[in-house]
């Protein structure tokens, strides 16, 4: 790099100095020169910025990974990507077998957000592609999109990232020495910032202190991470614990050929991928409209219209799904044969395992569940970062303490990022890719974070937050629109919907009424994207595209300023009760 800019430099001092001996008149001599000169100055900047550049040490090659790799490029950083594997995709590429540090998903895993909510945000994926996909159809789509953007380069596949330290001079620098292991050959590098993708699926939370004599029991149990497909429990008796969205996948998938229940202590939400008038949940559901009703209504009419939405398919009391706190914000369940199976009898739903006998297990309320071959725990995952100093993430009271769900607030230099340790109803594809374009900025300098104070009392002023809505103040969800909203602000990508009434009206109807898309943080600021305005104008037709194999008549879209009016009337009607009550 350094010899080829110098040449270049050499030449267009040579062509200065020859056009100097030219005797085309004074003016045009003078002109000539300082051209060349400018060229070379211009030459000479690049040249320092190259030698500049700051280089990006990249953990994992999921689609965080891929979105932090994409978003250190557009900001002219040098990113290298660890990936333990000899492949990308992380959660999200199936394998009939457990591997130690990395995700793992049964065979029968699909998403649980549509294709519209859940592709980077100038990636579409094809017309074609079914709305809520197979783990293999998405893992294609991430292939593309490493193609497309011309990612795989930049990763070190095969490669463990063993440590990571402070530099000795981190205080004045940020610098960072990362130790990886390949070929059982270790190797130290510094880098200038570290971007941790490596998610929070992978160390599994399995509490056998919770459930005495499960050291007695003689049957086999496992954590849901080794559950990889249903055949091998054909005929047997299944005790899945845990109602979960593996928990329910697991119980639902084995009642067709085992006899099996499902405990669970608090009961949940259970959601169905099929919405009003049969649309995907999610782009009736993540809109900015509703998102301001309910965070704007008061806190009795809000609760009393998500209880209202949660059971509009089923009443969950009479299933024994309820959840402990129905008005509570936790993640629902997405199962769209659950209720069914519960209907027919070959999914029972019981309260919490009391304790274990050698072949039986007792619950709460005093049933037996006898000669148990098998129980499965779903009970969720711990966060780990085996290869980091632990205070760096949880600085307080071992709580994961990080600003805006990213950067640790007590580093000297916000020279380290955690992108993807968020949960929300929102799809993870679109709220990392944010994170990794605001992250990007931090670490090239052109944005700037609050001071560790101000950082520590925004992360406290969330932690009161979390407890109102999700009843647990250390949960890494997050409200979904509010999320991306705070994270485009700071790079200039939120959109400015009562702009948009002035200057596109057809857009803004789109934007505040319709799905809340990740398009929309590509319609302005830094990385803005030209065809975002067509993608959101056209995302219904693409959601109806794959469905189109028998087409009786003209398609139904919903006609979204009608629909929100008449959903904005029950609310309105409560409201002046309430008033004329008081």
């Amino acid at each position: 790099m350094w010899a080829y800019f110098k040449a270049i430099k050499e030449v267009l001092r040579n062509v200065g100095q020859q056009r100097s001996r030219v005797n085309l008149g004074p003016a045009l001599n003078s002109k000539l020169l300082n051209s060349a000169f400018n060229i070379q100055n211009i030459m000479e900047r690049t040249i320092r910025r190259a030698a500049m550049k700051k280089r990006v040490a990249i953990i994992g090659a999921g689609i965080s990974g891929l979105a932090s790799i994409r978003s250190c490029l557009e900001e002219g950083l040098e990113p290298t990507c660890f990936e333990r594997s000899d492949d990308i995709g992380g959660l999200w590429k199936f394998s009939d077998h457990t591997e130690e540090g990395r995700a793992s998903i049964y065979q029968s895993v699909f998403t649980n957000s549509s294709k519209e909510m859940m592709c980077f945000p100038d990636f579409p994926y094809p017309d074609d592609f079914p709305n809520f996909m197979h783990n293999s159809k998405l893992q294609e789509y991430i292939i593309s999109f490493a193609k497309e953007k011309n990612l795989l380069k930049y990763i070190q596949f095969e490669t463990l990232v063993t440590s990571i330290n402070k530099c000795p001079d981190f205080s004045t620098t940020g610098k960072w020495e990362v130790t990886t292991e390949k070929n059982g050959k270790n190797e130290t590098t510094v880098f200038d910032a570290i971007m941790i993708c490596s998610g929070h699926h992978v160390y599994p939370h399995l509490p056998k202190d919770s459930f005495p004599g499960l050291n007695r029991f003689k049957g086999k149990y496992f954590h849901s991470r080794d559950y990889k497909e249903p055949g091998i429990w054909k005929g047997k008796r299944v005790l899945v614990i845990g109602l979960g969205n593996s928990g329910c996948d697991i119980a639902a998938e084995l009642s067709h050929t085992a006899q099996q229940l499902l405990s669970s202590r608090s009961g949940s939400w259970v959601m169905s991928r099929v919405w009003d008038d049969g649309f995907p949940w999610d782009m009736i559901v993540i809109t900015r409209f509703q998102t301001f009703l309910k965070n704007n209504l008061p806190t009795a009419i809000s609760d009393w219209w998500y209880m209202r939405q949660m059971n509009a398919r089923f009443k969950h009391e009479n299933y024994g799904l309820m959840p402990l706190n129905g008005s509570l914000r936790k993640e629902p369940v997405f199962n769209d044969e659950l209720p069914a199976r519960i209907l027919c009898g070959t999914v029972t739903i019981k309260p919490n395992v009391k304790e274990f006998t050698e072949t039986s297990a007792v619950f709460e309320d005093g049933t037996v569940f006898e000669a148990i071959d098998c129980v499965i725990f779903a009970t969720g995952y711990g966060y780990a970062y085996p290869f980091l100093d632990d205070s760096i993430i949880k600085s307080r009271n071992n709580e994961v303490t990080l600003y805006k769900g990213i950067f640790p607030p007590h580093l000297e230099k916000p020279t380290m990022a955690v992108i993807g340790l968020v949960q929300s109803l929102g799809a993870a594809i679109p709220t990392t890719d944010l994170q990794a374009r605001w992250a990007a900025q931090v670490i090239r300098g052109t944005c700037m974070l609050p001071s560790a104070k101000d950082m520590m009392d925004d992360i406290d002023e969330k932690m009161g937050k979390k407890l109102k809505w999700f009843g647990n103040s250390e949960t890494i969800q997050t409200d979904y629109i509010v999320y991306m909203d705070e994270l485009a602000s700071f790079i200039g990508a939120k959109p400015n919907i009562p702009q948009l009434f002035l200057k596109d009206p057809r857009l803004a109807i789109e934007v505040f009424f319709g799905p809340c898309s990740p398009y929309q943080f590509r319609l302005e600021g830094p990385g803005k994207w030209s065809g975002a305005r067509n993608a959101i104008l056209t995302q219904w037709d693409r959601s109806l595209k794959p469905m189109k194999t028998r087409v009786i008549r003209g398609v139904r879209k919903p006609r979204l300023p009608m629909d929100f009016l008449r959903l904005l009337a029950i609310p309105a009607l409560l409201i002046a009760l309430f008033l004329v009550l008081i």
